[in-house]
């Protein structure tokens, strides 16, 4: 069962970015600054293409979807959009300062577990009635706009979907003998795949890989079995963790059996983050829980399902970035044209959905490029119906280094202590905190 739970709540952050307390309280000091932006009901329903310069900024993980909407804005508009792409690590001390100085661009991405923290900052304006006009708002996707929605207001669009899928390598399933075009059904079936990749004992290869040291890998890829399952991670406040459930057990169960058996690809053990897709993209992985932006660049055969809980079900942690228009921007008018064509077919189609990325609008899934490729139907189908997790200190109890969270995966995982229900208890204490 796919899980449609949403909630509202401030949160911190999904990726590996370290926000300090004092940039965050920075952020919040600076919230009312910004001028006399244009009023949201001034600017008409395609707002204003006149020639004038445009500056967006996004964080370099979403470089290459940027850059091809970008170019194409720009090649068909007065418009022109001049995009600034900052490394991942910088992102949020860059917007920080550039927010208590009012120098924000017109336009600004952030990661979607960010957005309700800086909508609530006033970081972005209110462009309620603009999206509220869009005759396909409702097949809009709902985390974002969700994420981005304060007091009944709304504050962004999608920029670029992520979703974790389950991903498999269909000439290593081949070898060993599995169908490459049949998905596992659950958990354990996931593993009985991983572990005949294993027995080929080519030199270098693994059944699959994970980020075993990295918060953020481990909430967008394990998240999903346990909404798949039909459950939850926290409560709808987001300040108890339920990730002692019996379906949560199951799963680091079955992921501390991979482990012992050696079908974990080894620096999994490490890994930060940084590299935690290279071992599956260089063809040496064979199924893993994987991103869906990397499709387009993965250089082999491989199938595309969501992700499976222990009893069978699918589901996926909607990731990616939401894009608003920036307090400090003059140019409302304008950065309304660069976004409504952003959501518009030829954008999601034309752009998106022909480099084979997720579109954010689900009236779009079936297009004339996902019919060439069933896998992106596969993936726009999930991405109307996936979740993203909510609460406060997100942060401080699942992404930063040495997390209660990864506390509890590394104890049940590398080594299979029983410390589940204290090591939850930790995460609950630091999302009441």
């Amino acid at each position: 069962m796919i899980n449609h739970r949403r909630r509202r709540a401030p949160l911190r952050a999904f990726t590996a970015i370290v926000a300090t307390a004092a940039l965050m309280g920075g952020l919040v000091a600076c919230s009312g600054g910004g001028g006399s932006p244009t009023p949201a009901e001034s600017i008409g329903p395609d707002g204003t293409d006149d020639g004038s310069t445009l500056t967006l900024w996004t964080r370099a993980p979403l470089e290459k979807q940027a850059n091809l909407l970008v170019d194409a804005y720009n090649a068909g508009h007065e418009n022109q959009v001049e995009l600034t792409v900052v490394p991942n690590d910088d992102y949020v001390a860059k917007v920080g300062a550039a927010a208590g100085s009012g120098g924000l661009p017109d336009l600004f991405a952030a990661d979607i577990v960010y957005v309700p923290n800086w909508v609530e900052q006033g970081l972005f304006q209110d462009i309620s009635a603009q999206i509220d006009a869009l005759p396909f708002k409702d097949a809009i996707n709902k985390g974002h706009l969700t994420a981005g929605t304060a007091d009944g207001k709304e504050h962004v669009l999608p920029f670029v979907l992520d979703l974790s899928m389950l991903f498999w390598n269909k000439e290593l399933f081949e070898e060993a003998g599995l169908d490459p075009d049949t998905a596992p059904s659950d958990l354990a079936e996931f593993a009985a795949d991983a572990k005949a990749i294993q027995a080929l004992n080519k030199d270098g290869v693994y059944g699959t890989a994970t980020g075993l040291n990295c918060g953020g890998c481990l909430v967008f890829t394990w998240f999903p079995s346990v909404w798949a399952a039909g459950d939850q991670v926290m409560n709808p406040e987001g300040t108890e963790s339920l990730l002692n459930s019996d379906t949560a057990k199951e799963m680091y169960s079955t992921w501390r059996d991979l482990w012992e058996s050696g079908a974990v690809l080894p620096s999994s053990q490490d890994e930060a983050g940084p590299t935690w897709t290279a071992g599956f993209t260089e063809g040496n992985v064979g199924l893993m829980f994987y991103p869906a932006t990397l499709l387009s660049s993965t250089p082999f055969d491989v199938g595309v399902a969501g992700i499976p809980g222990p009893d069978g079900g699918a589901s996926t942690f909607v990731g990616g970035d939401g894009i608003g228009v920036s307090k400090d921007s003059k140019k409302a008018a304008q950065a309304w044209n660069f976004l409504s064509w952003m959501m518009s077919e030829d954008a999601q189609v034309g752009v998106l959905a022909k480099d084979n990325d997720v579109v954010s609008r689900s009236d779009l899934a079936t297009n004339e490029y996902s019919e060439k490729d069933p896998r992106l139907v596969t993936i726009n189908e999930v991405a109307g119906n996936g979740d993203t997790p909510v609460a406060l200190n997100f942060q401080q109890a699942f992404n930063a280094p040495g997390s209660p969270w990864l506390t509890l995966v590394r104890n049940a995982v590398l080594e299979g202590t029983d410390t589940v229900d204290d090591d939850n208890q930790g995460i609950t204490e630091i999302l009441q905190q």
